[in-house]
């Protein structure tokens, strides 16, 4: 199964996994600016300077990537299978990463080895809350039941059911701020059934590259455009600088799903044969993201420790803000990929043969 998997994985053109490695740069972009508590610092005062717009419009992606995560594996796993070693090898990554990283902070003393820490790094599954990896790992389990689903309704069935779920988690919070409370399994599942849609029911403006790039970039500036006229609302009305993010602030919103949706299918049209970089590198995003998210701690010492944003931000004019953000984005995402790619050659691949055979007795 292994080497079949491989040998799929080195025929796939790669427009889609372009596409990932450009989704975890914008998600990295969205941390740097959030996960460092600059929003904090960006002024509630009567203007805005360009530095403070450059960081909002910077940060504005990091919930449509995740959009656009779910959108990729519910192309692809709605004609396919999850095997008991596909699982294996996510949640042995996940581990091995919280494991890791959790005893080299423990061993230069950014924190204490205690045993709810030890707990949730081996079984990351006490706090199904908002987390990407923990809501994802659960949602895998669910894609064999999902995909029965939606081999077994009619296309008209589906259809109604992507409207109903649009219409409580997405209409409603977006357009009536209606408190919609929902796990982001949740919203995984309406992510999925849209892929699996585009997937199973194509359709001709699917495939339409003039009229798919016109939508991208359409919802992409509407995306970016209400980030900054939001963020002048906010200062005017001396409300906290962040609700400029109202409609791309969470997965569910309108704006980051249809920039998600559009995009995603933008990439699905391009012409972009087997590049072995290309696909390489997008094999490690999901490590980039275990690497660079892995905790509280990881966060801190990141962003406040090693880029110092905030100082920077206090000190910096707009050149050096933005020279600054895209040398740290680059740097932490080549240093990821290539601390994974040692992982999945010297741990990961002798492992799962290991483990290959011993299934297969």
């Amino acid at each position: 199964m292994y080497k079949n998997e491989q040998c799929i994985v080195k025929q796939r053109r790669s427009n889609i996994e372009l596409f990932r490695i450009i989704t975890m740069l914008i998600i990295i972009a969205h941390h740097y600016v959030v996960n460092s508590g600059l929003l904090n610092y960006i002024p509630s005062k009567s203007y805005l300077e360009y530095k403070d717009l450059f960081l909002l419009v910077l940060g504005w992606g990091g919930k449509t990537g995740i959009n656009c995560f779910i959108l990729i594996t519910g192309y692809f796993m709605c004609k396919s299978n999850v095997t008991l070693l596909k699982f294996i090898k996510l949640l042995s990554e996940v581990i091995f990463y919280n494991l890791i990283i959790y005893f080299l902070f423990s061993f230069f003393g950014y924190q204490s080895i205690t045993f709810d820490g030890l707990k949730n790094c081996i079984f990351p599954f006490f706090y199904v809350a908002n987390g990407f990896t923990t809501c994802f790992l659960i949602f895998y389990l669910f894609i064999p039941y999902i995909n029965k689903l939606i081999n077994t309704i009619t296309q008209k069935e589906l259809e109604r059911l992507i409207v109903l779920c649009l219409f409580v988690y997405t209409f409603l919070p977006s357009f009536l701020e209606a408190t919609v409370v929902f796990n982001y399994i949740t919203w995984y599942f309406v992510i999925y059934i849209i892929a699996s849609y585009i997937r199973l029911y194509p359709k001709e403006i699917f495939t339409n590259k003039k009229i798919t790039f016109l939508l991208f970039m359409f919802f992409l500036t509407l995306s970016i455009y209400s980030v900054i006229s939001m963020a002048f609302n906010c200062i005017k009305m001396g409300i906290p600088v962040y609700e400029c993010y109202f409609y791309v602030s969470d997965s569910n919103k309108v704006l980051a799903l249809l920039t998600a949706v559009s995009a995603f299918i933008f990439f699905l049209n391009m012409d972009i044969r087997y590049s072995k970089l290309i696909n390489m590198t997008a094999s490690s995003i999901f490590g980039v993201l275990q690497i660079h998210t892995n905790s509280d701690t990881m966060r801190t010492w990141l962003w406040h420790d090693v880029c110092k944003n905030v100082e920077v931000y206090l000190n910096a004019h707009l050149l050096t803000m933005v020279m600054h953000a895209f040398f740290c984005i680059t740097v932490i995402f080549i240093s990821c990929t290539f601390i994974d790619q040692l992982r999945v050659f010297f741990i990961e691949k002798p492992y799962l043969k290991y483990l290959q055979s011993k299934l297969a007795r």
